[in-house]
């Protein structure tokens, strides 16, 4: 998203004392995108981007429809599963599409919902991969031992459809682990990765709404704060990045 809007002004919150979200409660994943929300527009910020599938899934209806109209009507808040779920249909040929996600976004149905909504004709198979994000956020990604469990989930979704010719990685952790997925894959399956894809949506968001893009500082700027330890979030921070990230720490109440 920086390389393809790189005159703006970033703020990243990554609430990793919390995190991960995909095993929690629809509940509990509200409340805390909710409070992280409404961190960031208390620093200044007019719009928010949920860079997160989970809280996409359970979280932003719920903050658009009830927690903006009352509390900041002139501020907007997006997800990264529509996005992605708009182009999907250009990538298909057989209309069988696999989506590996946490189990959180997995029950949500959020992918299957929005997809119908854009091509009704697409089979949809999902495939929960729990032990994926621990594996990106402990560094244990590009190990041996993570083998087993790329293979297993991926051995998993092709199970319940052998003509699945796309995949989409739902889960903003998951490009971590693209070369190894792709390592236990044909080479005629396409992959559909959301960092590329979320940046030019919100690019023509910007044209569409001026509103929004007039009331976005554009001075270049990029601040990080985490809810837990920094020096473990810049390390991490780091590899998503591709710079070196300096943090802050924040406590969200």
């Amino acid at each position: 998203m920086v390389n393809k809007l790189p005159q703006y002004d970033y703020i990243y919150l990554g609430d990793n004392a919390r995190s991960p979200y995909g095993n929690r409660s629809f509940e509990t994943v509200t409340h805390y995108t909710q409070q992280c929300v409404q961190e960031l527009f208390d620093m200044g910020c007019n719009l928010v981007v949920l860079a997160c599938n989970t809280a996409s899934a359970k979280a932003l209806r719920s903050i658009q429809q009830n927690h903006l109209p009352i509390v900041a009507p002139d501020k907007r808040v997006l997800g990264v599963i529509r996005p992605t779920t708009e182009i999907v249909g250009n990538y298909t040929t057989t209309g069988h599409v696999g989506v590996l996600g946490t189990s959180g976004t997995v029950a949500s149905d959020s992918y299957p919902i929005e997809i119908l909504k854009f091509f009704p004709q697409i089979k949809v198979f999902q495939q929960a991969c729990p032990m994926w994000v621990p594996l990106v956020e402990n560094n244990q990604f590009n190990n041996e031992g993570a083998d087993y469990f790329i293979k297993k989930y991926l051995d998993e979704l092709f199970k319940q459809s052998s003509e699945i010719d796309t995949l989409v990685l739902g889960c903003t952790h998951y490009p971590m682990l693209l070369k190894k997925i792709k390592q236990f894959l044909p080479s005629n399956i396409k992959i559909i990765s959301q960092d590329a894809i979320v940046a030019d949506s919100l690019k023509d968001y910007l044209s569409r709404h001026p509103e929004i893009k007039e009331a976005c500082e554009t001075n270049s700027t990029r601040t990080f704060y985490t809810t837990d330890d920094t020096q473990t979030f810049n390390t991490m921070a780091g590899l998503f990045f591709g710079n070196k990230v300096e943090s802050n720490h924040i406590e969200i109440k």
